[in-house]
């Protein structure tokens, strides 16, 4: 929802996008969120950019090996960093960016199964999160809610848009310093 706020023009094309698919509907449900591709866009963008573990489990070198130059002998222990991942300007064009478009060419591949190296919030290969599918099905639903039945603004007076402090904390998870206040504007429905 920061991204969303700091970034008017991702939050109209999302809730236009979700309002258009639900129109006429009076609650959202899993089964009419199949066509909300720039939906799962934006998700794929927040995750990029606030993935929910920073550093993924740690491994075991099972064999020497050379990585950038620097021998890794076996048995150590391998942390990768997904959160720098996401933001590598080698990998990403405008890494600090939040632009959900990015996913749209490589739709298919980009996915959440942890085969694509520069993109893996939940980690990859035997030890990747068993939960993708709940976690992806969760933020759906609860996203699109939020979307669909609200407009969205910052307390009048607080902060702009652009001033959201989206500096992150990092520990076992990754989560915003600041606090998100907002003030949320029902939207009465029409079926």
């Amino acid at each position: 929802m920061a991204e969303l706020l700091r970034n008017p023009r991702v939050m109209e094309k999302a809730q236009r996008e979700v309002r258009q698919a639900l129109s006429g509907h009076g609650a959202v449900t899993e089964d009419r969120l199949a066509g909300l591709r720039y939906l799962r866009f934006v998700i794929k963008e927040s995750l990029r950019l606030h993935p929910p573990a920073p550093l993924l489990l740690p491994r075991e070198c099972r064999s020497p090996c050379q990585v950038l130059g620097y021998d890794v002998p076996r048995g150590t222990m391998v942390l990768v960093n997904a959160w720098a991942i996401g933001r590598d300007p080698a990998l990403w064009d405008a890494p600090e960016d939040f632009v959900p478009e990015r996913f749209e060419a490589a739709e298919q591949a980009f996915s959440f199964t942890g085969s694509d190296l520069e993109f893996m919030p939940f980690g990859a290969g035997r030890r990747i999160c068993p939960g993708i599918a709940f976690s992806q099905a969760n933020t759906e639903i609860a996203l699109a809610s939020l979307l669909y039945h609200f407009d969205w603004a910052l307390p009048a007076g607080r902060v702009r848009p652009e001033e959201l402090d989206m500096t992150d904390s990092c520990g076992l998870e990754v989560r915003r310093n600041a606090e998100l206040l907002l003030r949320p504007i029902p939207r009465r429905v029409r079926i």
